[in-house]
């Protein structure tokens, strides 16, 4: 091809309501010269009403769980009735009551067996998808661009691991060979993200937020010349603006940077994007889909340190710490792998690891499976276990061989109570937990103390500016 392809992918607040759906088209008829692939989400909220559908389904009341979804399927004819001709329109509306129907379908077999949900839940949330993506592909045309729907699940190949699948490595000649003939004759390909399907052709998902996910997969077959993360927010910021006002947007990432602010809590990127894009060393844009002349963040494979430092702040709130202290640890081999072999057979990850002499301490995410850990970790010593704890993550380039990071950052927050402190394990990142009610009051200092103060202020003056 004389040019690479640009992946563009939208996410579900950037394809919400009509004026979300135009601003869309608008974006895409303006690239149109560097050969886009579309990758769109489900419109706003549908996958979760999607969800509690399956919930109500399990429950017995199929036909509640259908009735559920009612508005969300009238969202999507208003959609259609405001920006689709009388042909299109009509042709989308049959599309759409043939989703209700075989919604309803799935809904009557959960119901009547529950135990078939894992496989049928992944099909059900798949119609978010093929609904968003045939509507943009309609819509597209409209504007008089010619674009194709292409069902994704002829692209992505996964395993049978039904919520969150794998994709398999045959999914990137099933991706060149349904996609390069289209590119090339000049059209635009509309795929929905998120959904793929096992070698037996059943619907699998690839997790929540796996949309940029899909992206990533696609860009990495099609050694894309760039992958467009679209979104609500102009690129990743310094720190959730839903604490700070003042977050600013950070204009270079590398992919490093990227991946960790992603994992500890970055909403922007889904931890799973960044991967594909290493892999073939194609750059990552994060765009704001409401200001599209906003250049937005670019993530590439190396980038310079910041002036400060610090690039980034991040925190996932909800973390379950777990301490197993044991004298047995002291001079012993196996330990270890032992108390991870634990975490294994469960299926649950650990987030961050401190040790000591006589104790290990880790944090996950995922409590659900707890109950059932931690009488094996007994065998291995006394458990301890903390709730509603919050990871907070300090992430730029040099930081570890950057003099004075930790001091600022700690006197900073001195008057608050930090453990599992991990620093040195990577050279870009120092993370540390505090109890879930303080972490705001903690985030938003470290900002204060990171971004917004002048070159030169006294970290320990600002400490004590906030306690007076």
């Amino acid at each position: 091809m004389p040019m690479k392809p640009t992946i563009m992918k939208f996410g579900g607040t950037s394809v919400e309501n009509t004026e979300a759906f135009r601003s869309v088209a608008g974006i895409v008829r303006s690239t149109a010269r560097v050969r886009p692939v579309v990758v769109v989400s489900a419109i706003g909220g549908f996958t979760n009403a999607l969800l509690a559908s399956v919930d109500k389904a399990i429950a017995g009341d199929a036909r509640g769980a259908t009735r559920a979804l009612t508005g969300d399927f009238e969202r999507h004819a208003v959609i259609a009735g405001d920006l689709l001709g009388e042909a299109a329109r009509s042709s989308f509306q049959s599309t759409v009551a043939n989703a209700r129907s075989q919604i309803r379908q799935l809904h009557k077999i959960i119901a009547a067996h529950p135990v078939t949900s894992p496989a049928l839940q992944d099909e059900i949330l798949s119609f978010g998808e093929h609904l968003s993506s045939q509507l943009l592909a309609a819509v597209l045309r409209e504007n008089n661009l010619a674009a194709r729907h292409i069902d994704a699940r002829r692209c992505i190949k996964t395993d049978d691991n039904y919520g969150c699948a794998v994709p398999l490595a045959e999914t990137n000649e099933a991706t060149r060979a349904e996609l390069l003939r289209i590119i090339k004759a000049g059209e635009i390909p509309v795929l929905g993200g998120f959904i793929g399907s096992t070698d037996r052709g059943v619907t699998t998902t690839l997790g929540r937020g796996g949309s940029d996910y899909s992206a990533a997969i696609i860009g990495a077959a099609l050694n894309a010349r760039e992958i467009q993360i679209w979104t609500d927010v102009t690129g990743v910021l310094t720190v959730d603006p839903r604490i700070v006002s003042k977050a600013q947007t950070i204009p270079l990432l590398s992919y490093q940077e990227a991946a960790e602010l992603a994992y500890f809590g970055a909403k922007v990127l889904h931890p799973k994007t960044i991967q594909p894009a290493i892999d073939r060393n194609i750059p990552v844009r994060v765009c704001n889909s409401r200001a599209a002349a906003e250049p937005g963040t670019l993530i590439v494979a190396e980038s310079e340190a910041a002036p400060q430092t610090v690039k980034a702040i991040a925190h996932k709130n909800g973390i379950t710490t777990v301490q197993v202290t044991s004298a047995r640890m002291l001079g012993a081999y196996g330990f270890l792998r032992a108390l991870f072999e634990v975490f294994e057979r469960h299926r649950t990850a650990v987030d961050v690891v401190t040790t000591s002499e006589v104790s290990v301490s880790l944090s996950i995410d995922n409590p659900s499976t707890l109950a059932e850990i931690i009488p094996e970790l007994e065998e291995l010593g006394t458990v301890e276990v903390e709730e509603s704890r919050t990871i907070i993550s300090v992430i730029g380039e040099g930081l570890r061989n950057t003099p004075g990071i930790a001091a600022r950052v700690f006197s900073t927050i001195s008057d608050i109570n930090v453990s599992m402190i991990s620093v040195g394990a990577s050279t870009i990142n120092l993370t540390f937990m505090v109890d879930e009610a303080q972490s705001r009051e903690a985030i938003i200092r470290l900002h204060r103390a990171c971004f917004e103060e002048e070159a030169g202020s006294a970290p320990q003056l600002l400490a004590e500016e906030v306690l007076a």
